[in-house]
């Protein structure tokens, strides 16, 4: 399995971090660190998420809930699109 990031997905990455950097600089590179870790998990287990019902095509789109963080990911093929990322107080993105 092929793992590539949307720029949305990089850009909610750069955002989480700078947000978490202002208040714990230590937290926000090591909750970067794990969540890109949890994420590379996905290339061996990309049905670990549950399927998002409500998206257009909820047979490829999954979710994976990660301590308070959500990672959106779709999957085609042999390829995993990480889509979104946001914490769980920030509501679907």
């Amino acid at each position: 399995m092929k793992l590539i990031y949307t720029e949305g997905a990089i850009k909610d990455l750069k955002r989480l971090r700078e947000f978490i950097d202002k208040h714990n600089p230590n937290a926000a590179l090591r909750i970067a660190k794990e969540l890109i870790n949890k994420i590379n998990l996905l290339v061996d287990f990309p049905h670990v998420g549950t399927t998002v019902k409500l998206a257009p095509s909820p047979e490829t789109v999954r979710d994976m809930v990660f301590g308070n963080y959500i990672v959106r990911y779709s999957i085609h093929n042999e390829t995993i699109m990480v889509l979104r990322i946001w914490h769980g107080l920030e509501g679907e993105r």
